[in-house]
């Protein structure tokens, strides 16, 4: 093992260590330019003509273009909030991997004073370890306890030199760790940079879709909208099996306390990234309301998705999520009677709604 390559890179990165001090940039709701910058542009949908609707149809066309602008910039805020939940994981990962390191490098110089004063007292006594000169005695006992004295000497300096070796593995070990986090850091940033870019890129989008219309037809637009989701949740209603309650049971005090914290915020706007206490994106509110319950659950839509239990949905009860649309870009809490409640996306607030009234892909529930 190169030691001083070993040293120098421990040295390296416990010096680097304050750059973890410069926190992920904040979570704020993006205030996007009326005219998107270029790059923004570049990976955002194309706009109509700036000429205002002047039909039903015409309307109904931009709610679904605004809806998959939206539910784009959903996924991507997605995205983005677990690529700063891993680059979080990793840079606590490499300030426990720095102090080992640290920790490391301080035991090395210990061990190897212990053994330079076990070299300098055996060349004190002419090469040989304590005790040496006893076993040449004639007398018995002081033979024996010479021969004690050396064995311990040498079972001393074993378990020094043994320590030793140890500990630089280790070391070289703690640095490589440190490296790999590092990497997966720096990688992890990247993503977000993306993900954010691609979410103000969807918002502007729909925003300047919105800015062009009449204050009537933003009207309409809104009341199309509901209709949308009033016809969805009609449909779901009609085909939905009536709930096992033998199978559900009763709701939990866990799910109940959930419930209780997710309706409380009810009228607080939606922001992307946002975890509360005054704005939310809609796994930001399901996953706090669970950890408010004594439940800690991944925390993006997606993730909760993936790690938590699946049940049927003929089975669901207050405090279950119900996850939408084939990525999993959206989550809601199921409050019964059909109703959720959740963070809808920017430009709304959290709200009740029906569990029916966006596409579902599946349940899942954080106390089975």
């Amino acid at each position: 093992m190169n030691r001083r390559h070993c040293a120098a890179a421990a040295i390296a990165l416990v010096c680097a260590l304050g750059l973890l001090t410069v926190p992920v940039q904040a979570m704020a709701a993006p205030t996007p330019d009326s005219s998107p910058s270029p790059s923004a542009s570049a990976s955002a949908p194309a706009v109509p003509s700036p000429a205002a609707p002047s039909s039903e149809k015409d309307l109904e066309k931009i709610r679904e273009q605004i809806e998959t602008l939206y539910r784009q910039a959903g996924a991507a805020t997605d995205a983005y909030n677990l690529a700063e939940e891993q680059t979080k994981k990793q840079s606590g990962e490499i300030v426990k991997l720095a102090k080992a390191i640290v920790d490391g490098q301080a035991r090395i110089a210990e061990l190897k004073d212990s053994a330079g004063a076990q070299a300098r007292e055996q060349y004190r006594n002419g090469g040989l370890p304590p005790g040496a000169q006893l076993v040449l005695s004639d007398d018995p006992q002081l033979f024996l306890d010479g021969v004690n004295k050396v064995r311990t000497s040498q079972q001393a300096s074993k378990t020094v030199l043994a320590e030793l070796t140890r500990t630089q593995e280790d070391l070289e070990t703690y640095t490589q760790d440190a490296s790999s986090n590092w990497h997966k850091l720096e990688t992890n940033r990247v993503k977000q940079a993306k993900a954010k870019k691609k979410i103000n890129a969807q918002i502007a989008a729909a925003e300047k879709l919105e800015s062009r219309l009449e204050k009537k037809e933003l009207a309409r637009l809104r009341q199309l909208e509901q209709d949308a989701a009033n016809r969805a949740q009609s449909a779901w209603l009609a085909t939905r099996p009536t709930p096992n309650v033998n199978v559900s049971g009763a709701t939990t005090a866990a799910g109940k306390a959930a419930v209780a914290f997710a309706t409380a915020q009810i009228g607080k706007p939606y922001v992307w990234g946002a975890t509360g206490p005054g704005s939310y994106d809609c796994s930001g509110l399901t996953s706090q309301a669970w950890a408010a319950a004594g439940r800690p659950i991944p925390r993006t839509s997606q993730e909760q998705w993936r790690l938590l239990p699946r049940i049927d949905i003929q089975d669901m009860r207050p405090g279950d999520l119900i996850i939408y649309h084939a990525d999993a870009s959206h989550v809601g809490m199921y409050v019964g009677d059909g109703a959720i409640v959740h963070s809808p996306r920017p430009g709304r607030h959290v709200t009740l709604a029906g569990a029916g009234s966006m596409k579902i892909l599946g349940v899942v529930r954080p106390d089975r």
